[in-house]
């Protein structure tokens, strides 16, 4: 057993702790389980409470520019109240569902460049202590992967994704930030908009779905977005025609002939869509998305021609490494 931290709060010869989740990936709301494996120290604590903490790395938009951060989005106490002996080994089993909202981290087994982890805090003789983060992989619930299988085969193809620190107005989101999935217009819509952005919002019964689509703007008109929500249940998913559903949507969406804007629905009115990611080629830059295929998987194409980039790929797991240091001046 390689034991990942030491105790920092308590020096030398305190207990050391490795969080070791199960293997695979979880859908929002569904169970994520595990094992917190503890080592004793040089003499005996008392562990006053292990809590696991679900950690995203999400980005803020100001008026004078954007910044990056560390949200805490849910918090479990997997157990507490106990005597850890000198040199003790011990492990604590826990099992608890992700929130609904839960951002998905991959499609089709391919990264999205989302990330999320858990973290683990011990608290001893007054002490709190938050040890690593262990990467977290959500996949999508079935109506989630239908609606991407759905736009990866009407033509449209993936460009990145990000979690935005905000709410969405008119909606029910329960988190404070939100997952936005960027992607590219299919030819029959190249014309008409730049790109569109999808956010999913679950919740026990279903889902709403938030389209929003930032528009070509006409000979003597500005460019605008235009936004489009609709309810979708988890049940019966395999019933509906999702390309004849899901284009629908868009077609409503292009067609929208009003000019609000998500920025009164998004509640930023500084949310300027593209900059970010025009500012970071490798979000958005050449080779973005290019090597779709028509099918099931044409997303799945984007996101391995795409955000696996030594770029994205270093962006996580700065994440990763670097929390440490930032939980530390928090």
């Amino acid at each position: 057993m390689v034991f990942k931290r030491l105790l920092g709060s308590l020096g030398v010869g305190g207990p050391s702790v490795d969080t070791v989740l199960d293997p695979g990936a979880v859908t929002p709301g569904g169970v994520l389980s595990g094992q917190v494996h503890l080592k004793g120290g040089n003499a005996d604590f008392t562990i006053e409470h292990i809590t696991l903490e679900l950690v995203a790395h999400v980005e803020a938009e100001h008026h004078d520019g954007e910044s990056e951060g560390v949200a805490v989005f849910h918090q479990h106490v997997a157990g507490g109240n106990f005597r850890l002996a000198e040199g003790e080994q011990r492990s604590v089993p826990f099992s608890f569902p992700l929130p609904w909202e839960t951002p998905i981290t991959e499609l089709y087994g391919q990264g999205l460049g989302i990330a999320l982890g858990v973290r683990t805090e011990l608290g001893v003789a007054g002490a709190r202590d938050k040890g690593d983060v262990d990467p977290l992989a959500v996949r999508p619930l079935p109506v989630q992967e239908a609606i991407l299988e759905a736009l990866g085969q009407l033509g449209f193809d993936f460009k990145s994704a990000d979690l935005e620190l905000g709410h969405i107005r008119g909606t029910g989101q329960q988190l404070p930030f939100y997952q936005e999935i960027e992607l590219a217009p299919s030819p029959q819509y190249a014309h008409q908009i730049n790109e569109i952005e999808v956010t999913f919002l679950a919740g026990p019964v279903g889902m709403e779905v938030v389209l929003e689509a930032d528009k070509h703007g006409g000979l003597f008109a500005e460019g605008h977005d235009a936004v489009s929500r609709c309810t979708v249940s988890h049940h019966g998913v395999d019933r509906i025609n999702w390309n004849a559903e899901v284009d629908g949507w868009i077609r409503q969406l292009v067609e929208h002939r009003s000019s609000h804007g998500s920025h009164a629905a998004h509640g930023h009115g500084d949310h300027h869509h593209g900059g970010h990611h025009d500012e970071h080629g490798h979000r958005s830059g050449p080779g973005m998305g290019t090597a779709i295929t028509a099918g099931a998987a044409g997303l799945a194409v984007g996101v391995v021609g795409g955000m696996v980039a030594a770029e994205a790929v270093d962006e996580i797991g700065d994440f990763f490494e670097g929390d440490e240091e930032e939980g530390d001046e928090g």
